[in-house]
Parts: C-alpha cells; sequence; structure tokens
C-alpha cells in the first residue's frame, strides 16, 4: 500500500468500527479523498426500514458535502468485515459519480488488508452524470 492508500484504509478502519448493522451483519467503513486532500469517513447505518438505511460510502460522501467539500473525489476506500472485499453498490456508484469522474480510484479491502484497485469508469460505465442535464 502507498502512504494514502493505507492513511485511507486506517480511517476507514476506524470508523467502520461504528457501523449500526444489527441486521445485516456486515460493519463498512469508507473514507474519501478529495481533490484538495481533505479525507471524509462514513459508515454503514442500517434502519429497520431498510430503505433507511444508509451505505459507508455515502455517509462520507453526504459529510464532505455537508461540511463545504467543493473539489472532486479523488479516491475511495471502502472497508468491510467479510473475507472478500466488498465494492461499492450501484446507489453508491451513482453518488460518486455526480461527485467524482471516470478516474476516480476506488479500492477495496477487508480487514485483513487485502485490496482490490479499480478506476470508477471500469466500475461504473457509462454513469449517468449531471452533464446529462445539459
Amino acid at each position: 500500500m502507498t502512504d494514502m492508500q493505507k492513511k485511507l484504509y486506517d480511517a476507514a478502519c476506524i470508523v467502520q468500527k461504528n457501523a449500526h448493522a444489527p441486521y445485516s451483519g456486515a460493519f463498512i467503513g469508507a473514507a474519501i479523498l478529495m481533490g484538495d486532500g481533505q479525507i471524509f469517513t462514513g459508515c454503514n447505518v442500517e434502519n429497520a426500514s431498510y430503505g433507511g438505511t444508509v451505505c459507508a460510502e455515502r455517509v462520507a460522501v453526504f459529510k464532505a458535502v455537508s461540511e463545504g467539500a467543493k473539489k472532486e473525489i479523488k479516491e475511495v476506500m471502502v472497508v468491510s468485515d467479510a473475507e472478500k472485499p466488498w465494492p461499492p453498490c450501484g446507489f453508491c456508484r451513482q453518488v460518486i459519480a455526480e461527485f467524482g469522474s471516470e478516474d476516480t480510484v476506488i479500492y477495496t479491502a477487508n480487514l485483513q488488508a487485502k485490496m482490490k484497485t479499480f478506476k470508477f469508469g471500469d466500475i461504473f460505465p457509462e454513469a449517468f452524470t449531471p452533464s446529462h442535464l445539459d
């Protein structure tokens, strides 16, 4: 891992412990790196009405926006407690498409630091973006 990957991994692992996952038992943490170097984190927050559940990646993005981040997402680290690292779900990919680019780097990892790296454009080709509304 590079120094930045390690920093994002460590941040995601710390917040992953705060996940509220009484229904799935899946504890997920995310850390996003913005273009200006700021890092924002989030964990999944489940709800008894499943539609109210919010994934870790979206919590991190929403925190970035609510705290005034203006630059695009450069990197996303998603850490799961599963043996096989979990990628962002479809909802999260759509939110990342709003604030990232096809060059945004996505890392998926587990608690043993087994990691995969993807370009966002490869895992979400032809994403619906704000440019479609022009």
